[in-house]
């Protein structure tokens, strides 16, 4: 685990240090977003952001491949080349989506190009989430792992729209993501914990983790599409790469009340909130007869704060959704799943009377204003 927590660091320390030298190069080159009546913040913020966290991932990926102990990640180069040609690519169609606007078909070429970058590497969705059913259809294992690549990318890409949202849940989802990876390598290999997965997810809440000072409200910089598309990107092959351990799996203890379907399951959980941002959004455009892709205010974020929630705020009780679903799912991993089923309905009953705090106290306060009215009338007409 230290291994992977040094590596961790450094990604947190070397994104935190190019951040401002990208912000310069962004105000420089005037890369930053408009006003726009969607968006929440209300001065122009320079884009870019991912390019920082792309550094710091890399250095990371780099700085694992000189420790000994993750030798074995690096045993066979082709994965991780595949995820590195993966990222660069997203990281050239995001940065100039950033500085141009381009088409929205020209992002999801690039996007579809990333998942068939790691179908051709080797990185492809081997085991679906029922009982362990094996894709032995090499096209059909394709095809999935590209569908859902293009479907975590845009989920991240949605819901980046507050200072530090995206940034956020990726730290806390990718975390459980870390956690769990890291037991069920133990559990295949109780004295060899290197392992591909971990590692990116390492990297991955290591370069949040450095981005978020620059990012939280009030924001100096947004990591815009590149950043969102990355980090959908590594997400994604961290949930695609992680089923190829499946079949390896023993009945270790850690595991044994585990559903078989958890493999695969985690990464749904980790990615539940984007996931359902997206799904919402498609289905409210799709209805009204818009385009999916095209943008509006009506994300969940956008509720949060329209229904009485500051900036920061809403924020930080997204991250509470983010984490009880994230680690409510790994939790069933090591822990008795009576005793996580109960701590989650406690959890989340009290993070829905938490978010719907606002709307109760604007009603509670609404109803007790027409009971204030109906008693003055009736005093009046007492008195007449």
């Amino acid at each position: 685990m230290i291994y992977f927590l040094i590596v961790l660091t450094i990604s947190a320390v070397v994104t935190y240090a190019i951040t401002p030298l990208v912000r310069h190069v962004a105000l420089t080159l005037g890369v930053y977003t408009p006003v726009r009546a969607r968006d929440m913040h209300r001065q122009t913020l320079p884009r870019w952001g991912g390019a920082g966290m792309f550094v710091g991932m890399v250095v990371g990926l780099a700085a694992a491949a000189a420790v000994p102990y993750l030798s074995g990640i690096f045993a066979d180069l082709t994965p991780v080349r595949g995820v590195f040609a993966a990222m660069v690519l997203i990281l050239i169609v995001g940065m100039a989506d950033d500085a141009w606007d381009i088409h929205w078909f020209l992002k999801l070429l690039g996007q579809i190009g990333a998942g068939v970058l790691l179908v051709v590497h080797g990185v492809r969705l081997e085991v679906m989430p029922v009982g362990w059913l094996g894709v032995g259809d090499v096209p059909v294992q394709s095809a999935l792992t590209v569908f859902l690549v293009v479907l975590t990318i845009n989920a991240f890409n949605f819901i980046d729209g507050l200072d530090g949202l995206a940034a956020g849940v990726a730290a806390i989802g990718g975390s459980a993501f870390f956690i769990y990876s890291y037991l069920l390598t133990l559990s295949i290999n109780a004295f060899d914990a290197s392992n591909l997965v971990t590692l990116l997810m390492a990297v991955m809440v290591g370069a949040c983790l450095g981005f978020l000072p620059h990012n939280f409200h009030p924001a100096r910089i947004i990591m815009g599409d590149t950043g969102a598309m990355l980090l959908g990107l590594v997400m994604a092959a961290g949930a695609v790469a992680v089923t190829s351990d499946v079949g390896q799996l023993t009945e270790g203890w850690r595991f044994r009340n585990v559903p078989a379907y958890m493999p695969v399951l985690l990464p749904l959980a980790v990615t539940l909130l984007p996931l359902l941002d997206l799904a919402l959004a498609v289905i409210r455009r799709t209805a009204r007869g818009a385009s999916p892709f095209s943008p509006d205010r009506g994300h969940l974020h956008h509720k949060l704060v329209d229904g009485g929630y500051s900036h920061p705020q809403a924020v930080l009780l997204l991250y509470l959704w983010s984490g009880l679903f994230a680690f409510g799912a790994v939790s069933f991993s090591f822990l008795p799943w009576w005793f996580v089923s109960l701590s989650m309905f406690v959890s989340l009953g009290g993070a829905t009377a938490l978010t719907l705090w606002p709307s109760l106290r604007r009603r509670a306060r609404r109803l007790n204003r027409q009971a204030a009215e109906r008693a003055l009338r009736a005093r009046r007409e007492g008195s007449a």
